[in-house]
């Protein structure tokens, strides 16, 4: 009887350091994100520019605002859009519009990025709050985004620039200089722009459409799907997938292909979810942000998001088609944005949850939820990004 009394004690302790254990462990990963509010009166201009980046670990503790200097000016903002491979410097876009340009687009109910905008890529290092602004060096266009670290030895970057109305990839030295245009030629909008894991290859879409091109842009390739909706081709992590999705505007699922466009193949159903979050509690004419299927880091899984019931849920989908629900969520509940961690061992992403929209972490392969981020309601905090340094370096 002593025996059995001492056994149940030991299930409690041993639990309770498995939850300390997890804690622990967590914190050893940061994330970047963008806080913002949601409700504010006027439309989508005079909520985003309360958006400004920050910082906060995994386990929801030391939050902290970065490039806080990029936002003094009135009608300014900041987002945190990505890291650098070694986790040194953080990708932040440094946004402002004018108030009468933002009235106008308010009015007509569409972009007017021609005028009055002003949009720059910037790497900032969080620890010393260094800045370096690199679209504008050698400036090209006044809208520029989609900052990436181009992979290989070379030290190049990739973004994209608004000329005339119409995106453009470019790469760049890592100083900024040297901006060339790797599109397919000047006629075309294309975006959801990327560099193949050995740095030899680029993809994006353009006018939906995805192609696959030599490293500065020549031999373009396009993916034929039979549909006229493609969207964000992302590099599986050995090089050899393109995973987006393709099927009509907002009605489209994950696809993957061969980077030659062989072996096409829808993997999942998005059962109905249109693959758009509103992001703003107000009306927002450009009707919110995208939410895409991610790699796993070890290539064997694609994340997204469906439809269950009136839920959209976190899934996982293999290679050969095989699905699994990782959230089981309260009723009208969204999941969205979902990231792995750099280790693949967590997944982060958004959810409404709470009433408000905030950031939850848990295992990569499901469990219970952890929250990170503490907004409150009227406020959002979204598009996580983890830390490269952290996520490697974790135990």
């Amino acid at each position: 009887m002593r025996a059995f009394y001492a056994s149940l004690l030991l299930v409690p302790l041993t639990l309770c350091a498995y939850a300390e254990d997890k804690a622990a462990s967590l914190a050893n990963y940061e994330i970047g994100y963008t806080e913002f509010r949601t409700n504010l009166p006027g439309g989508r201009h005079a909520n985003v520019t309360t958006m400004r980046a920050h910082v906060v670990r995994a386990d929801g503790t030391d939050r902290r605002t970065i490039a806080g200097t990029l936002a003094q000016e009135p009608h300014s903002w900041t987002q945190f859009a990505g890291w650098s491979p070694d986790g040194r410097y953080a990708i932040i876009g440094s946004g402002w519009e004018s108030p009468e340009n933002a009235a106008w687009e308010e009015e007509h109910k569409a972009f007017r990025m021609t005028e009055g905008w002003r949009y720059d890529m910037c790497l900032v290092n969080p620890d010393t709050g260094n800045i370096e602004n690199l679209t504008e060096v050698e400036r090209v266009s006044d809208y520029n985004s989609g900052l990436f670290f181009f992979p290989g030895e070379d030290g190049k970057l990739g973004f994209q620039a608004l000329i005339d109305g119409v995106s453009h990839p470019f790469v760049m030295d890592r100083d900024g200089s040297n901006k060339r245009d790797v599109s397919s030629g000047p006629e075309g909008f294309a975006y959801g722009y990327s560099g193949s894991p050995d740095g030899t290859r680029i993809a994006y879409h353009k006018d939906y459409q995805i192609y696959v091109a030599d490293a500065e842009g020549a031999n373009p390739i396009r993916v034929e799907t039979g549909n006229p909706f493609n969207f964000v081709p992302q590099w599986s992590p050995d090089g050899e997938w393109l995973l987006f999705v393709s099927g009509e505007h907002y009605n489209c699922h994950p696809h993957i292909a061969r980077p030659d466009g062989s072996e096409l193949r829808k993997l999942a159903d998005r059962n109905g979810y249109e693959g758009v979050i509103a992001f703003l509690d107000v009306e927002d004419f450009h009707g919110g942000s995208s939410d895409v299927p991610v790699w796993s880091k070890d290539g064997h899984w694609i994340y997204y998001t469906a439809a269950v019931e009136n839920r959209v849920e976190l899934m996982r989908v293999s290679l050969d088609g095989a699905t699994e629900q990782l959230t089981h969520s309260p009723p009208a509940t969204k999941v969205y944005h979902p990231t792995p961690s750099p280790d693949g061992r967590w997944i982060v992403f958004g959810s409404n949850r709470s009433g408000s929209r905030q950031l939850y972490v848990m295992p990569a392969d499901g469990g219970t939820p952890q929250t990170v981020t503490q907004v409150p309601e009227g406020s959002g905090a979204m598009w996580p990004h983890w830390r490269p340094k952290y996520g490697t370096a974790a135990p």
